[in-house]
């Protein structure tokens, strides 16, 4: 089951890199060498690719592991290896070769200026893993 932030959320979390990347774009536009250009050609692809990777920002979990989309990886982590789920939110597990390891759930992380409906939506999701957690 994919567990996915509100749309309004969504579009927020694309912001961190569409708003650079309109930057950049406009910076190309204007930039009088060839080196300038090209440079802010290639930070507007890689602020592209973080305005969808920001909005697909999810949560999957499966019979057996939990697939995290953060920003800038996906990290699959198998259910037996999961010790908690902390209130940062984040994923406490070890790692098979014995190694405590952490991955923070960017998706569901709340702020002081979110609207209420928001953060409930954002901790029904951290419950929901929680139980599932749970063996």
């Amino acid at each position: 089951m994919e567990q996915s932030p509100a749309t309004p959320n969504r579009l927020a979390n694309s912001g961190l890199g569409a708003v650079p990347a309109v930057a950049c774009l406009a910076y190309a536009t204007q930039a009088d060498t060839g080196i300038a250009r090209l440079a802010a050609g290639l930070a507007v692809f890689e602020f592209a690719v973080l305005t969808v990777r920001g909005y697909r920002l999810s949560v999957t979990h499966e019979h057996s592991r939990l697939v995290i989309h953060g920003y800038l990886r996906t990290r699959a982590i198998d259910r037996e290896l999961i010790t908690e789920i902390t209130d940062f939110p984040a994923v406490r597990w070890t790692a098979r070769n014995g190694r405590k390891r952490w991955t923070p759930l960017t998706a569901f992380m709340t702020s002081p200026g979110e609207i209420s409906t928001t953060r409930l939506h954002k901790n029904r999701v951290i419950r929901k893993l929680r139980q599932w957690a749970r063996p």
